[in-house]
């Protein structure tokens, strides 16, 4: 999709994929109700302003249930406003393609996940699209949405009233209500435990492309530092960026702390765990000292989106060889026995 594969020389590559540009960005003006400043919106919303594609596909909430995704295919720019945010569950993106060409669109800009965007590329030149967009986001694991209302009622008590859900890049996780109150909840705190061994499915635990690499443009936070990352991976991609002009405040990625001690835990915890989730051995009492520590010392910007993508690597190598040994050798690329390599996880 990008006229050339990671570039082993540019190591950044190597966890996230081929880019021309990584930035730190944030909207000047920032969409209310956004989950972020709104930059994966307002990029639909100029294609459509500009008439440089007939409809976004995307998500929208369902009517009867805020956290469940439904497919949408989006016209209107003003339509994109009900799209803003983050839903949790399965839903079947690309089925809107046939109908699309149907009813005779023959530019389209798609909003998606990894996974999503795997299938699209596969069927992409059998569509037959006159121009495709592809607007990517990060995806780490997803769940059905019933089990997602599971995981909301062990973080508060009126789970109903919660709006809003964010991994934040300060290793908090960030809940707002329906009356307006905001809640921040320590990485450490989370209550993984009491979540069920197979809340994630394998196929999220085994997926290698947290950073959605055959997306034209990559919008995602992890190495935001607060604000959010841009990968611009192609032409199209910096066509999308353009779009946007004085309307988006951009920088270079900052990093800092390191990552090596975090990823090392993780590992061992994930080693221990008999096929669920990851084990914590880190007594209670100690919990809320760190949690307060790792947004002071842990890895921030750059350094925790390589993290987060070293932990997903060796999460995949060690879910597939406990559960299913003989894909290893099709299902793990070389990059990432790349990143697996310093923590001692080699081809067997």
């Amino acid at each position: 999709m990008h006229g050339r594969a990671r570039d082993p020389a540019r190591m950044d590559e190597v966890f996230f994929g081929p880019f021309r540009r990584m930035l730190r960005a944030s909207l000047v003006t920032p969409l209310p109700g956004a989950q972020w400043t709104g930059i994966a919106t307002r990029i639909a919303e100029r294609l459509l302003e500009t008439k440089a594609v007939d409809a976004v596909l995307t998500m929208a909430p369902d009517p009867n249930d805020r956290w469940r995704p439904v497919p949408v295919l989006v016209t209107d720019p003003a339509g994109m406003a009900h799209c803003r945010g983050m839903r949790m569950g399965y839903a079947p993106l690309l089925a809107l393609l046939e109908p699309a060409r149907e009813k005779g669109f023959r530019r389209l800009a798609i909003i998606g996940i990894p996974c999503q965007v795997y299938a699209l590329r596969a069927l992409e030149q059998e569509l037959g699209f006159e121009k495709l967009y592809v607007i990517g986001t990060p995806c780490s694991d997803n769940t059905t949405t019933e089990r997602f209302h599971e995981f909301l009622a062990l973080l508060a008590e009126d789970p109903d009233t919660i709006t809003y859900l964010e991994f934040r890049a300060d290793y908090h996780v960030e809940l707002r209500f329906t009356d307006g109150r905001t809640k921040a909840i320590p990485f450490l705190m989370l209550p993984i435990s009491k979540l069920p061994p197979d809340f994630f499915p394998m196929t999220c635990r085994t997926c290698v492309d947290y950073t959605n690499v055959l997306a034209d443009i990559t919008v995602g936070y992890m190495g935001g530092q607060g604000e959010q990352w841009l990968l611009v991976r192609n032409g199209r991609g910096e066509e999308l960026l353009a779009m946007l002009g004085d309307e988006i405040r951009t920088a270079e990625p900052g990093s800092a702390g390191k990552r090596k001690g975090p990823v090392t835990g993780f590992m061992k915890n994930t080693a221990r765990a008999a096929g669920g989730l990851p084990l914590r051995g880190m007594p209670n009492w100690a919990r809320p000292l760190v949690g307060w520590l790792m947004p002071r010392v842990g890895p921030r910007g750059l350094e925790f989106a390589r993290a987060r993508v070293e932990m997903k690597a060796i999460e995949t190598v060690l879910h597939l060889r406990r559960r299913y040994p003989k894909r290893v050798r099709n299902m793990v690329p070389d990059h990432v026995w790349a990143l697996v390599k310093p923590y001692g996880l080699t081809r067997e």
